[in-house]
């Protein structure tokens, strides 16, 4: 019996004494290269130099050390889609401090209990938080940080805490995950494992600047490595990435899926507009087939997607240097040890689903949730559900907490997603378990694209999916609501369709 068991070789350890900022920016190597553009509109661009990057960061560190913050204070950042996010960031890491970033989105009354639990020592707010739990720089304030004297990288140890990320928890509570310094270390196995990344790469990313996908792959990564980070902070319609392809002349473009599927609805010349480009990377959310292959049309360019997490980032991928497998999202990156289990924490066998697992050993696995004991078991659960083939390769089969419960049976929402994107007149499908009354609930799909008949629909299902998977309800949209980084927002989702207690009134 072949176990779903799969290391990836092996990969150097971390240095026992360690910096983040130091690790990404710290390297002297290239100092009058451009390692930022910030891009305002197509060709319209405000660049940094690492020598400049650098002295800002240090500088900045510099103004945080004369406002009292000390190695490991906790140090929130409401920062908008701009610069100064990665400066502030950065400056508080090389400082020793801890940053954790907080969306700009967020509400005074949704930040102020995650200030409490953090304990934090500061806020830097671009809008002003009312009654903050502790001190707060804000306005102008941020903005002349970097006055101040530059100091030297602080030496941390590579498991000293480095940053905490906030993820939306099971009971509706964010969940703080503390990450090491290691944690940037260990992205050096998605350089070749997921990205093909190279020195003179001009990466371009379509998220935010203060979004975890955008601090690691559209920044940190490229940096480490000395290559140019492109970041665009202007309104994001549909057709802006094509004409900033063809201004900047990115080699790589990193976004989630639902950017690449607004780029396709574009009618420009995408072959020309990305012809500087290698390949395109997605992450965030599963890559539907139909945009991986639309996009592969248009473009003549492959994608490359990647599984991940706040607690690990990325772990399992394609990349240019493994062999592509339709339906899967590729396998463990080099130097990681993934596995498949059952509900008692046991290797299932190859080919059975289970629940996806890291071995703890991973150096970019979180050091804990916060205010929480660090884990201790042999692998850490991921949450998701999978399928390992003998060559050690992912089918990934969504969350194991959005899992459909169907008359007993447990279905996989991918699978019901996977078989309504095969109707041509479908264009985006999202499958959930909805809450139609009181102590009942009934599979769910939602589209997009040309309203279909319910009947029709359900015949299409039909001749995929067992009786049980099939959907009762077919609801048509407009648009499936996303975040500005083209997440998936399934509580938005949601709203008046689930049950209410007050419907019965």
């Amino acid at each position: 019996m072949q176990q779903s068991i799969f290391q990836n070789g092996t990969f150097p350890a971390c240095p026992a004494s360690f910096n983040m900022a130091r690790h990404t920016l710290g390297h002297g190597k290239t100092p009058d290269k451009i390692a930022l553009e910030v891009i305002t509109a197509p060709g319209q661009t405000e660049s940094w130099t690492y020598q400049a990057l650098e002295l800002a960061v240090l500088q900045t560190a510099g103004g945080f050390r004369q406002l009292g913050i000390k190695p490991r204070d906790r140090v929130a950042l409401r920062i908008g889609n701009r610069a100064g996010f990665p400066i502030l960031f950065f400056a508080l890491n090389a400082l020793g401090a801890v940053p954790v970033p907080l969306s700009g989105m967020l509400t005074d009354a949704e930040v102020r209990p995650m200030l409490e639990d953090l304990d934090a020592a500061m806020i830097c707010a671009d809008i002003a938080v009312e009654n903050p739990a502790c001190s707060q720089v804000s306005g102008h304030e941020i903005d002349t940080l970097h006055d101040s004297q530059a100091i030297e990288f602080v030496d941390t140890f590579a498991d000293d805490p480095a940053y905490i990320v906030f993820t939306s928890g099971t009971g509706g509570r964010p969940k703080g995950v503390v990450h090491a310094q290691r944690a940037a270390w260990a992205r050096r196995m998605m350089w070749q494992g997921w990205y093909g990344l190279q020195s003179d790469d001009r990466v371009l990313h379509a998220g935010a600047f203060n979004w975890t996908y955008t601090l690691g792959a559209g920044l940190t990564d490229p940096w480490a490595i000395g290559a140019t980070a492109l970041i665009y902070t202007g309104e994001k319609a549909r057709e802006i990435w094509a004409k900033i392809a063809a201004a900047q002349q990115p080699t790589v473009f990193a976004a989630a899926p639902g950017v690449y599927r607004q780029i396709l609805d574009s009618s420009g010349d995408l072959a020309r507009q990305f012809s500087s480009l290698r390949h395109g990377l997605s992450a965030g959310e599963a890559l539907p087939v139909s945009i991986l292959q639309g996009w592969n049309t248009r473009t003549r360019k492959p994608i490359y997607e990647a599984l991940g997490m706040s607690e690990i980032s990325t772990f399992a991928s394609h990349s240019p240097n493994s062999a592509y497998r339709a339906g899967t999202t590729g396998m463990a990156q080099p130097g990681r040890k993934i596995a498949v289990l059952d509900s008692t924490k046991q290797p299932v066998e190859i080919g059975q689903q289970g629940l996806l697992a890291v071995h703890h050993s991973d150096p970019g696995l979180m050091l804990n949730y916060l205010n929480q004991p660090a884990p201790s078991d042999e692998w850490f659960i991921t949450g998701d559900r999978a399928v390992m083939d003998a060559d050690g390769y992912i089918t990934h089969l969504g969350r194991n907490d959005d899992m459909i419960n169907a008359g007993g049976y447990r279905v996989s929402p991918q699978e019901i997603v996977n078989v309504l994107l095969t109707h041509k007149g479908i264009r985006e499908c999202i499958a959930m378990e909805l809450l139609v009354k009181r102590d009942t609930s009934v599979i769910a799909a939602f589209y997009t694209g040309k309203p279909q008949s319910a009947v029709d629909l359900k015949t299409h299902c039909a001749l995929g999916l067992a009786a049980y998977k099939c959907p009762r309800k077919f609801i048509h949209l407009d648009t499936i609501p996303r975040s500005e980084n083209g997440k998936l927002l399934k509580a938005e989702l949601r709203k008046g369709y689930d049950w209410k207690d007050n419907d019965d009134a």
